[in-house]
């Protein structure tokens, strides 16, 4: 019994030598991390302290990567919008054909309705604005890869 005792004992003197050390570690660490702010700040002006600088690079980091998250949520919205736009306006188009072909008034064609011409050229110039920007010379992209050459196109941009 005594020896398993003397054992634990000698267990939690370890732990707390190892305890000890660390917050002295820690303290020691503490006090050039300020002595170092210290001196930086008499050295260097503001906006060149290479403490300040690398707090405000880390910051830009967390940042960017939040700012990509909400491109891409985004974009992904915008498609969305632009999807249900394009169906919704076919579909009513459709829909206004058939019943002016119902009611024997002549159709409305595509190039004589000025709006849905207008929202066509505003789709094409958007995709090859995007597709241009991201370098890719195929103008024949699909939805999907629209959002990720802006995407790209942003990002590389930046």
């Amino acid at each position: 019994m005594g020896h398993s005792l003397e054992h634990h004992l000698h267990n939690n003197q370890a732990v707390d030598n190892l305890v000890n050390l660390l917050t002295k570690a820690n303290h020691d660490l503490t006090l050039v991390q300020h002595k170092l702010e210290k001196e930086f700040q008499q050295i260097y002006p503001d906006n060149a302290n290479p403490i300040k600088l690398v707090s405000r690079i880390k910051k830009l980091q967390q940042d960017l990567s939040s700012l990509k998250e909400q491109c891409r949520v985004l974009l992904a919205a915008k498609q969305d919008l632009i999807d249900k736009a394009r169906t919704t306006l076919v579909g009513n188009r459709s829909s206004l054909q058939r019943l002016q072909a119902s009611t024997g008034i002549p159709v409305t064609s595509d190039s004589d309705d000025p709006a849905y011409t207008n929202f066509n050229q505003i789709i094409d110039e958007w995709t090859t604005q995007v597709s241009l920007r991201a370098g890719d010379e195929s103008h024949e992209s699909n939805s999907e890869d629209i959002n990720q050459l802006l995407f790209s196109a942003i990002v590389q941009g930046n």
